[in-house]
């Protein structure tokens, strides 16, 4: 018997404009704004995706073809861990913190730096992770303090009335909404005014939605996808890239955005790696991946024709795989040999199970060909020596990548994860997520004894300049050739990062009249705390 699972159902648009001001005001409130409400908050959420797992996994299953196993790794069980992680560090993320690198005139005023929520913030999530793509920000939003409105992404319909479900059944409805449906709906969202936009999916819509954001001023979150190369040098092991590239690959049919796109791998190896990918599926799929319940399906039947589009023009030769089924949204683990970066294959993000292999006759070729094809990809994947995967870390760009593996960069939950250049911008996961939707305010408090010292800022400005130089300019350790200046284990300890004994012996008079400053002050205050006793 099927598990019951709610309705998808459209939130009327005239209605997102009620929800905005709802939320915008609840904030305003101050509600959000203690840790004990947030750490309620996140409890109360967690307790409903446990409840909702075997619901969540069968969502997942109906969206994705996903096997629970795979739901559970990726999505259900990420979620949940990433509640209490973010429950357990909170308040030390919370804490307000001293300014580093105060300059003595200014230790006075005691500089601190404040973790205040951005405001009410949109998120908008993707249909491939529908639930760690959705959550993941949302937890971050909490923790920080901001209100949010979450909308999932419409092609997985299952999971996402699963869970606008649960946010309604433990989440303050005052201050966390679920809007759901399609262009329609995104679109007036878009047109209200938010403190940050959270977006996962395709550079085509990241595009939308930064200019969206600029027109209002509104910071955006963008993580992004990328044509994402994997390089397997000559000095690596064929049958260790093979099954670790072809996880990567059939994990969720290969609709990963961190996922190699493409293959650069030496001419000489070449044959192993076939051989060996040919072996590892085999090994994945004793059944053939059709029949395997352990391989999921494309999303929906436009994805299912476009990637369909995309074998079809290729001019490469398959190798392996190629086989698909309309009706069930399948296609088979697909391993191309092609000639250039021309080809359809590689020259749009696949988002789907291909693997296109493309041979190189060296390592400077294939670092060539990596940023030609996409200069900062959100992943790259180095198989190879020690010196290989150095100078491939060295010569190219990404928003992560991992060495000899898979995206395993982007399998820590607590570590942050993001693009770089059109891959993406900005990061989350973990404390970074909590970054995400915090504003780092700095504060100051200048005590009423320093006024004599902050007189040389006031004009009239003549006869001051020397006394400013004085206090406030920092002096250089080097000499005009750029060489460094040194003193001796005394010297250094009386110049104070001054270029000469002298300016570090005023140095040391400042600090000197700044402590007594400090200590006068607490004095006074003692003094008028004994009076009003």
């Amino acid at each position: 018997m099927d598990t019951k699972l709610p309705e998808f159902q459209h939130t009327a648009i005239e209605q997102i404009r009620g929800i905005h001001s709802r939320i915008h005001d609840s904030f305003h409130s101050q509600k959000t704004k203690p840790l004990s409400w947030r750490v309620t908050q996140l409890r109360k959420l967690w307790w409903a995706i446990k409840d909702r797992e075997q619901q969540l996994g069968e969502a997942l299953q109906r969206d994705l073809g996903r096997p629970f196993y795979e739901a559970y790794l990726t999505e259900i069980g990420w979620v949940l861990n990433d509640i209490i992680f973010t429950v357990n560090n909170i308040e030390k993320w919370a804490k307000e913190e001293a300014a580093s690198d105060v300059p003595l005139t200014f230790m006075a005023m005691r500089p601190r730096v404040r973790k205040e929520p951005l405001g009410t913030v949109l998120i908008l999530g993707a249909f491939n992770f529908p639930v760690q793509l959705s959550l993941g920000p949302l937890i971050g939003a909490i923790a920080a303090g901001c209100t949010a409105v979450l909308k999932p992404s419409e092609s997985s319909p299952y999971t996402a009335a699963l869970l606008q479900e649960a946010m309604e059944a433990s989440l303050d409805s005052s201050a966390y909404i679920c809007v759901q449906g399609a262009i329609p709906e995104s679109s007036a969202l878009l047109e209200l005014k938010w403190d940050k936009i959270f977006y996962t999916g395709s550079a085509t819509v990241g595009k939308i939605i930064a200019q969206k954001g600029a027109e209002t001023l509104t910071p955006v979150t963008l993580e992004l996808g990328g044509r994402n190369p994997a390089i397997v040098t000559k000095n690596a092991d064929p049958r260790l890239a093979a099954r670790r590239l072809l996880w990567a690959k059939g994990l969720n049919a290969g609709q990963v955005c961190v996922s190699q796109n493409y293959i650069l791998v030496d001419k000489d190896v070449l044959p192993f790696l076939v051989k060996e990918l040919k072996t590892a599926i085999k090994e994945f799929y004793p059944d053939g991946p059709k029949e395997s319940k352990d391989f999921g399906r494309i999303v929906n039947s436009r994805q299912f024709e476009r990637l369909k589009k995309m074998l079809d023009s290729t001019k490469g030769e398959i190798l392996y795989g190629g086989e698909m089924d309309a009706e069930t949204n399948y296609i088979a683990p697909t391993i191309v040999r092609v000639s250039s970066t021309s080809d359809s294959l590689v020259v749009d993000e696949s988002f789907g199970p291909f693997i296109p292999l493309l041979a190189v006759d060296n390592l400077d070729e294939a670092i060539r060909i990596a940023n030609e094809v996409h200069s900062t990809p959100l992943g790259l994947y180095a198989f190879g020596s020690k010196a290989d995967t150095n100078r491939i870390l060295s010569e190219t760009r990404s928003g992560g990548a991992s060495i000899n593996d898979g995206f395993t960069h982007a399998s820590l939950p607590t570590v942050e994860f993001g693009g770089v250049g059109d891959s993406g911008a900005g990061c989350y996961r973990g404390k970074a997520s909590f970054d995400c939707f915090t504003h780092r305010r700095v504060v100051t408090n200048t005590p009423a004894w320093v006024e004599s010292l902050l007189s040389v800022r006031y004009p009239p400005y003549k006869g001051k300049l020397a006394q400013l130089k004085r206090m406030n300019d920092f002096a250089p350790n080097f000499d005009r050739e750029g060489k460094v200046i040194t003193f001796g284990l005394v010297g250094r300890l009386l110049a104070l990062g001054g270029a000469s004994l002298g300016q570090g012996v005023k140095r040391w008079l400042v600090l000197f009249v700044l402590a007594f400053g400090v200590r006068y002050g607490q004095m006074l205050g003692l003094q008028e705390r004994l009076k009003r006793t």
